[in-house]
């Protein structure tokens, strides 16, 4: 891998909300960063801030130290590296860096046939949302042998200000994402409840949110997804799609564990029915609208 003194040659592929603003902190940070993404506009967004544009997930990843995916989810990934040919591309030095959110044991599954073939691995999801990946302030959450950690660790320092080295095994970052996923998720639902049931009353929730933000009831997503629950049409940061998928990450990794997951399948539930009714675009505050309307409280959408 290159010294400290030397440019690291990253290839980067999903250019999405977050991998985008993630891309160009590589760059900031003086990065070779190759950008790979379905989206044309995207492509050209990064070479406009320095990044090089390619036109296919072989070219990101020839010549490339590591191989950073911000991919959909698991089944992308794996498309990507194998049928659309990145990881033969890979120098056989190279790392992938997988740091989209996924299921722990398709993750593991993933990096058994990348190690086969003699190439290195990190498990690397992030918490932060769209602001921690512009901010560079991303928690990161990786798994991988100590020497590959350290190895990789140049690149995740250069999106993340909070990098943890949570285990050994390629899984066990997506298994700390998931349980961060799960507590999110039903953090947002049983806000959203309260509201709903304040407003069945008819206390004003302006009011009811200032007071619980300052009491024991509070919580960082009562305070962050809080304000924009009294807003009919608030600026999506995370959306509700999005914790469809994520919950459902949470109870694939619960079957997988045999572990009963009841809140969160609850909360999964109400995400799903938010979406069915059309709002899965919306922001994921908007769970609220599916309380509303199955409490006829006239503030559904």
């Amino acid at each position: 891998m290159p010294t400290e003194q030397e440019m690291w040659r990253i290839g980067f592929i999903g250019l999405g909300s977050m991998g985008l603003p993630m891309a160009k902190n590589l760059v900031t940070r003086g990065f070779e960063v190759r950008g790979y993404d379905v989206r044309a506009e995207a492509v050209e967004a990064l070479a406009r801030d320095g990044g090089f544009a390619v036109s296919s997930p072989v070219e990101a990843a020839r010549r490339a130290d590591a191989l950073v995916l911000m991919v959909v989810n698991a089944a992308q990934a794996e498309s990507v590296l194998f049928d659309e040919g990145a990881l033969e591309a890979l120098p056989p030095s190279g790392i992938v860096v997988l740091m989209a959110t996924c299921a722990p044991g398709s993750v593991a599954t993933l990096a058994t046939r990348v190690e086969a073939t003699g190439r290195r691995f990190v498990d690397a999801p992030v918490s932060g949302g769209v602001v921690g990946a512009a901010g560079g302030t991303l928690t990161i959450m990786a798994a991988a042998s100590r020497e590959t950690f350290e190895a990789a660790r140049p690149v995740l320092d250069g999106m993340g200000d909070k990098v943890f080295h949570v285990g050994e095994s390629p899984g066990q970052g997506a298994t700390v994402k998931t349980v961060n996923q799960l507590l999110c998720g039903v953090h947002i639902a049983v806000a959203a409840e309260a509201f709903a049931l304040a407003a069945k009353v008819g206390v004003d929730l302006s009011v009811l949110l200032e007071v619980m933000s300052g009491s024991a009831a509070s919580s960082w997503m009562l305070k962050n997804r809080g304000p924009r629950m009294l807003k009919a049409d608030p600026e999506v940061t995370s959306a509700v799609d999005i914790f469809v998928k994520d919950l459902g990450i949470v109870l694939e990794a619960g079957r997988e564990a045999k572990a009963a997951l009841p809140l969160a399948a609850v909360a999964h539930q109400l995400f799903l029915a938010t979406s069915g009714r059309g709002d899965g675009a919306a922001d994921d505050s908007q769970v609220i609208r599916t309380y509303h309307a199955m409490n006829g409280t006239g503030e559904a959408r």
